[in-house]
């Protein structure tokens, strides 16, 4: 008797994205598979162009990732503009600005409105504690939802649940802080700037991976990682390794879960983030 074929195994991906990368501040993408409540990191990879990241993209599936960009705008701030209010004509449209119109055009937005509300939310902000998808400046998350999306789109990837396109190949956005926060507070364990990497942003990371080799997370998963990975994450004062990586265990946890863990009821132009906590108010 002949058996059936194994069923291909799942990747998994966790990216961490930048929308103007460069050789020494890549896009990185972290790979790895999950056995039962065991995730192991098989491998990080530097994406130094958005070119290369759209390549990753077309890498065949059956693979789910999780990418730390937003993947919506703020519906409050999409109907004062006169905007679209369909996700993929919102979308084109987006992507046929400039930087420098967008800037222009979310500055303006924020001028009109009072001192503490100059920024519209997403109903997905106040549960993952992320910055509003229409913030150009620290970070500038919306030239990141500028370079990545159209690029998703384009290379025919499910964007879930916005957007049905291949679905061996499923993208969800995703926020590497939220579970950092929930390891370690408030606490820094990253920063760009070489002056600004202390002893404290290494203690950091080393307890942010300690935990998540222990799974002291809610999202009930242990990483597996041989000694060289756990070396490399913790030395990457930068971060982004570690981030990729954080998006990667978000990955892993939605690969279970009904809907990828996503609320029955969420707003199809702003979209959520993934392993935010939600409730039947906030999601509806």
């Amino acid at each position: 008797m002949q058996l059936p074929p194994a069923p291909p195994l799942l990747r998994l991906l966790g990216l961490d994205f930048t929308s103007a990368p460069t050789r020494r501040k890549p896009i990185t993408l972290a790979q790895g598979h999950r056995v039962g409540g065991l995730l192991r990191l098989d491998g990080v990879e530097a994406l130094p162009t958005l070119d290369a990241f759209s390549a990753s993209l077309q890498r065949p599936g059956p693979w789910l990732g999780v990418f730390d960009l937003p993947f919506g705008l703020p519906r409050e701030l999409v109907q004062a503009l006169g905007w679209p209010l369909e996700w993929l004509p919102l979308m084109r449209h987006y992507a046929t600005l400039s930087r420098a119109e967008i800037r222009a055009t979310f500055a303006a937005f924020c001028a009109s409105r009072p001192a503490g509300a100059k920024f519209a939310h997403r109903r997905c902000d106040g549960p993952a504690g992320s910055s509003p998808s229409m913030k150009w400046v620290n970070p500038p998350v919306a030239y990141m939802l500028h370079a990545g999306v159209p690029r998703l789109i384009d290379a025919g990837v499910t964007l879930a649940p916005l957007h049905a396109g291949d679905p061996g190949r499923v993208a969800l956005e995703g926020y590497p802080g939220l579970l950092a926060r929930e390891l370690i507070g408030a606490r820094s364990y990253k920063s760009d700037e070489r002056a600004r990497h202390t002893p404290e942003r290494l203690i950091a990371r080393k307890d942010i991976v300690e935990a998540l080799e222990q799974g002291r997370t809610r999202l009930g998963l242990r990483l597996k990682l041989r000694h060289a990975q756990r070396d490399d994450l913790v030395a990457d004062a930068s971060g982004d390794r570690l981030d990729a990586v954080l998006c990667l265990v978000q990955a892993a946890w939605a690969s279970t879960q009904p809907g990828h863990g996503m609320p029955p009821r969420l707003d199809s132009l702003e979209g959520w983030i993934v392993s935010a906590p939600w409730s039947a108010t906030a999601a509806a």
